[in-house]
């Protein structure tokens, strides 16, 4: 195989994307912008109904990545049973700090703000703002989770329900 020719990323791979979380590689084509031609990775993102084209030599630095291995998978949910840590700062900065984490598209820094930002049955409710991050967060980790395992959605968020369960 030649150098040309050579991917990263194969079509049927899940890859994650740190502001989209986990889509699927549907293929590469060529285009052709300003008179050159630029390989691109067309990948789609079911949950958002999107398709992303992403330039193939600038994959990695866009931060296109490959599912998590096992271990941070597992390092991920013992995050989850971790002790919530809430900064004293204005709810305004936090909230910017959680968004950042959820669109790094480290696992590990999505599983903190799920953590961070979970809350119990016995615990007071959360603001709209807080419940809109935590949402987007623990839906993040859960589709990446489900692409990982091999399961849907909805067990991936039980699974999470879990280790949070066993925090508390």
């Amino acid at each position: 195989m030649n150098a040309k020719n050579e991917h990263d990323f194969k079509v049927g791979d899940h890859v994650v994307y740190p502001a989209h979380g986990v889509g699927i590689v549907q293929g590469v084509e060529t285009q052709e912008v300003a008179g050159s031609s630029l390989e691109l990775y067309i990948i789609t993102f079911d949950h958002e109904k999107m398709t992303l084209r992403v330039p193939t030599k600038k994959a990695k630095t866009a931060g296109l990545r490959s599912l998590a291995e096992g271990n941070v998978v597992s390092q991920a949910l013992t995050t989850l049973k971790g002790r919530a840590r809430v900064k004293r700062t204005m709810w305004s900065r936090r909230a910017q700090e959680y968004e950042a984490k959820i669109n790094s598209g480290d696992l590990i820094s999505i599983a903190e703000v799920v953590r961070d930002l979970h809350r119990s049955d016995s615990q007071p409710e959360q603001s709209y703002s807080e419940r809109q991050l935590y949402e987007s967060a623990l839906d993040r980790m859960a589709r990446e989770v489900a692409a990982i395992e091999r399961i849907d959605r909805e067990a991936a968020i039980t699974l999470l329900h879990k280790s949070l369960q066993k925090a508390a």
